[in-house]
């Protein structure tokens, strides 16, 4: 689940190359050219622009029945060692961009523990199996974390199973389109903050007294937490409060030297947009306003989460980085 890109390159063999037959064109390239300069990639056309086609899903969906199957960087992504040794924990870790960030975690050097909802099982095994790959530990604890007690149960096993940890990323998130306000259900409003929101705060109390100095937590908002849908309007709410979670807890949690940071996507190719994230008929339409003129795919989101998660960025705190193809902010 969940709601945007650089150091991305190499193959790994067995799964991964079966998962890259399937990806957007464009998501394996080459390095450098034959002369050793590295290779350009015009972003209009580094993935497909073709519209999507109409499909529906059931919530929460799964990546491996979209058409076409989203590029999380299982066959791209090359890690540099920029995260060896560290122990990440991510919600929504299953599909989306919670996939390609804990594919890239773990090519970076670190145990990965994503959570998920127990119907995504399926993708989440494949991402497992990437995890094991690339040589480091993979944890998979599934649960639905509208509660405390599943926030905290979740938070707890992680921390036993990677023996510590130290860099949280808060990224599981409910979508729901809907034309007119008066077709939001009191219980879809509830379930999107409950989702949202306070998996956010739960996941963040649970973690921070196990988490040193050093440590990292990174929420994914929005473009919609400064330029809310009009289709939206629960969700992009989420999303303001989430933005607004991180600049506050930066600020609280600097004094323990923990650093607090957000991605901010536009529309990205995942589950949310096949389980009701898009109106219906109008999925050939997602991403066709950007000003790249197509929708981004989440292994162009990978390395903005290694970025801010790794000790190179130790002054950025409190900060969001935009991906959304031109419109949008931050």
């Amino acid at each position: 689940m969940g709601d945007m890109e650089t150091s991305r390159r190499g193959v790994l063999g067995g799964a991964a190359l079966g998962l890259a037959a399937t990806a957007a064109p464009g998501a394996a390239l080459a390095q450098s050219g034959g002369d050793g300069v590295p290779s350009l990639r015009d972003p209009r056309s580094a993935y497909t622009r073709t519209p999507f086609p109409e499909q529906r899903q059931a919530w929460p969906a799964l990546a491996s029945k979209m058409t076409p199957r989203p590029d999380h960087g299982e066959a791209s992504y090359r890690g540099s060692g920029k995260l060896t040794g560290r122990k990440a924990l991510l919600t929504g870790g299953d599909s989306g961009i919670g996939r390609a960030a804990a594919i890239a975690f773990a090519r970076e050097g670190a145990d990965v523990a994503i959570n998920y909802h127990p119907s995504e099982e399926p993708d989440a095994r494949e991402v497992a199996d990437l995890i094991r790959q690339a040589g480091r530990k993979a944890v998979l604890l599934p649960a639905d974390i509208r509660t405390q007690k599943a926030c905290e149960d979740v938070v707890r096993k992680a921390i036993a199973q990677l023996g510590g940890l130290d860099l949280l990323v808060n990224n599981a998130a409910y979508q729901q389109s809907k034309a007119d306000i008066m077709e939001i259900s009191d219980e879809q409003f509830v379930r999107t903050y409950e989702t949202n929101v306070y998996h956010v705060f739960r996941f963040s109390k649970a973690a921070i007294p196990s988490m040193p100095p050093g440590s990292v937590i990174i929420n994914t908002i929005s473009q919609n937490s400064y330029d809310p849908g009009e289709d939206l309007i629960d969700y992009a709410s989420t999303k303001a409060a989430i933005q607004n979670l991180t600049r506050g807890m930066a600020k609280q949690l600097a004094k323990k030297g923990i650093r607090v940071n957000a991605v901010s996507p536009g529309p990205i190719w995942t589950p949310l947009q096949v389980a009701g994230g898009q109106l219906p008929g109008k999925m050939h339409e997602f991403g066709q306003d950007t000003s790249l003129g197509r929708a981004g795919q989440p292994a162009e989101l990978a390395s903005l989460y290694v970025a801010l998660a790794s000790g190179e960025a130790t002054f950025s705190t409190g900060t969001a980085v935009g991906a959304h193809g031109g419109k949008g902010f931050p």
